[in-house]
């Protein structure tokens, strides 16, 4: 009976049954393995949730790499086969290749150095460690997924992997991978690696049906989106280092995270041409495969309303958006992106500004559905530059109120504390039908 209402609806089991697995549970606390390439100080949304379960008494290690992302230098104080302590969550590093710069075959080799060296010396590291269930943070590469499969059967634990990021749709649409053989063999791996889950949690309802198609049961697959870390709350500083950064008397329209493929920063750069006679400065914060691409094109056309600051610690975030005037996603048009909700989406939300948009799909439904801005179809640098423009002439009022509910949206579908007594529940609750 509980199985098949399982499967239904794995939502209304979850709450129908969360006081029976409460009250039925004497010990609350578990210990929970997680596999992630990237960690602290790598700034990825499976820190936050690492930090979160050991701060609700969960027992949590990560194995993970040497912290290179994004300039594929290694960070200088994080050292292989030592184990640190942060944030009350024990993290142990293997070593691996860096990705330089982040070139195709430099990429390629530093996802299989860490899948190598996690296979090899792994079961040594954390032999002692008898976990409860297998975390894996399957951003790209969903090689890591193969790393979660050994340790669940090596450990003898449930395997949780989280999909961010589809392969091979995503490489596909990078054009990261243009060959259709090597495209089969990386979509038979993650068939493999799906059917050897016990529970599959996605950051994008999209995600479900893409998954689907490959004959994945339903009742293994459950929404679990990114949030944003509580230090979005704080976008009200005083007069700080970095405002000499920002121009003044400028509408600041700000994009913060990876400047890749995926990104369509040929979509902002056109943009910013066509608003170059308007009072719009555009911002880019962050690092990445394409930015080089894009300085070069901002020289040939001697732009001065857009400016690429570089890599900031993230938590330095707050202080940059208290500076902008409206915070800006972009995607490639693409039916996979289409799928995806860009993690910076709840970060901007919650740090309650206005959101300018250019995307297709569940990013641009969410905008939408909340109100907090405007968006243009994704690769439409005209409309998005309307948009922009638009934005600018708005009253300060109205701008507010989008942040507003930008806000309001967040806290009601993208709240860290859901989603993390939701992973709880889900795993008391399995124990309770098996």
């Amino acid at each position: 009976m509980t199985g098949s209402l399982l499967q239904k609806n794995p939502s209304d089991f979850l709450l129908k049954f969360m006081k029976i697995a409460l009250e039925s549970s004497e010990n609350q606390n578990m210990k929970i393995l997680i596999i992630s390439q990237y960690f602290y100080p790598e700034n990825f949304r499976i820190n936050d949730f690492a930090f979160s379960l050991a701060k609700r008494g969960h027992e949590v290690t990560v194995l993970s790499g040497l912290p290179n992302y994004p300039r594929g230098k290694f960070f200088g104080r994080f050292s292989v086969f030592k184990e640190e302590l942060i944030n009350e969550v024990k993290v142990i590093r293997v070593p691996l290749i860096p990705r330089f710069k982040s070139k195709g075959w430099q990429l390629g080799v530093n996802y299989l150095s860490f899948l190598f060296s996690s296979l090899f010396f792994g079961p040594f590291l954390i032999r002692d460690f008898k976990p409860d269930v297998i975390f894996t943070a399957s951003y790209s590469p969903a090689t890591v997924g193969i790393i979660g499969v050994f340790f669940s059967r090596l450990k003898k634990a449930k395997m949780m992997l989280w999909v961010q990021d589809l392969w091979p749709q995503s490489l596909s649409a990078t054009g990261a991978i243009k060959s259709e053989s090597i495209l089969r063999v990386f979509r038979s791996m993650v068939i493999w690696i799906y059917k050897r889950s016990d529970f599959i949690l996605v950051q994008s309802k999209s995600f479900i049906e893409e998954i689907k198609q490959y004959n994945i049961e339903d009742k293994k697959i459950y929404f679990f989106p990114n949030w944003a870390e509580d230090l979005y709350r704080e976008n009200n500083p005083v007069n700080n280092e970095y405002s000499k950064l920002i121009p003044e008397d400028k509408f600041i329209i700000m994009f913060a995270g990876n400047l890749g493929k995926a990104q369509s920063l040929d979509t902002i750069f056109e943009a910013a041409s066509l608003t170059q006679k308007s009072e719009i400065h555009w911002v880019l914060i962050g690092d990445g495969r394409e930015r080089r691409h894009l300085e070069q094109k901002i020289i040939e056309k001697d732009l001065d309303n857009i400016s690429l600051l570089g890599s900031y610690p993230v938590e330095t975030m707050p202080i940059f958006f208290s500076m902008a005037d409206a915070l800006l996603v972009t995607l490639k048009n693409d039916p996979i992106f289409s799928a995806t909700i860009p993690g910076k989406l709840q970060s901007y939300m919650l740090s309650k500004k206005p959101i300018i948009a250019s995307l297709d799909g569940e990013g641009l439904r969410i905008i939408s559905d909340s109100g907090c801005g405007l968006s243009s179809q994704s690769e439409d640098p005209v409309g998005l530059s309307n948009k922009a423009i638009e934005l600018s002439q708005l009253s300060e009022e109205v701008r507010e109120n989008m942040g507003i509910r930008g806000l309001e949206y967040y806290q009601k579908f993208f709240d860290r504390e859901i989603f993390i007594q939701r992973f709880e529940n889900l795993l008391k609750l399995q124990n309770l039908t098996e």
